[in-house]
Parts: C-alpha cells; sequence; structure tokens
C-alpha cells in the first residue's frame, strides 16, 4: 500500500463506505467514522441496528473511500465481531479515542459492547 495511503487510514477518521443493500441488492454509499485500534481498522456505530451494518453481514466486500487527507477506493472485507471479550476489548479502545464527542449517556461500555455493531476491515 502507498505510504501516503497507510499513513491516512492510521490518522483520518471519517470516510464513506459504499455496501450491496441486503434486501435491494444496490449499491448504497454513506459517510462514517471508522477506528484504528490496536494496528487494526474497524467499523462501529453508536448502539442500536445500523442498515449498513445488515449490509456488510450478508454481502461482507464493500468499498472504503479514503476522502480526508488521501482519497482512494479501496476493496474491503468486513467481518463482524461477535464474541464479548474480543468486542470489550475494541469497543473499550473505540470509545477511549472517541469519548471527547460523545455525551456520557452515549458512551456506555456496557452498551455499546451489548449493542453496537462492529466489524473488522481487511483490505483486498
Amino acid at each position: 500500500m502507498e505510504p501516503h495511503i497507510q499513513q491516512a487510514l492510521e490518522t483520518d477518521r471519517t470516510i464513506d463506505i459504499t455496501t450491496i443493500g441486503k434486501k435491494s441488492g444496490e449499491p448504497r454509499r454513506i459517510e462514517i467514522w471508522y477506528h484504528h485500534v490496536g494496528g487494526k481498522f474497524y467499523i462501529s456505530g453508536i448502539p442500536g441496528p445500523r442498515s449498513w451494518y445488515a449490509n456488510l453481514v450478508e454481502n461482507p466486500e464493500f468499498t472504503f473511500h479514503l476522502k480526508g487527507s488521501a482519497q482512494a477506493d479501496l476493496p474491503a472485507r468486513a467481518a463482524p465481531i461477535l464474541d464479548e471479550s474480543p468486542r470489550r476489548e475494541i469497543i473499550k479502545g473505540i470509545l477511549d479515542k472517541i469519548a471527547k464527542d460523545l455525551t456520557s449517556d452515549s458512551a456506555d461500555l456496557e452498551t455499546w459492547v451489548q449493542k453496537s455493531p462492529l466489524v473488522e476491515i481487511t483490505f483486498l
């Protein structure tokens, strides 16, 4: 991977992703945050059901669109993180990084561990 792309992956936060709709089969592009924790990349979100997550569970291959310090469309695959122990560690790392952007009510670790979507990203 080119150095400027690698640097952007390690420092940026806001991206777009294009998934394939679970019901429609059509491409769906949204803006979302991603997280670099423990040398790996993740997408998560506030607790609750999310269409992007349902789309990635159904069709794990997607496009990860860098649009900040570098621009690139990276083919990727999502793997849901379902086991509680790794979820807790990863989500704690995410919350530690973004806590300043959340209200105290929306940053409850237990709620996130139990109810937040979480996928690990592998670049293809």
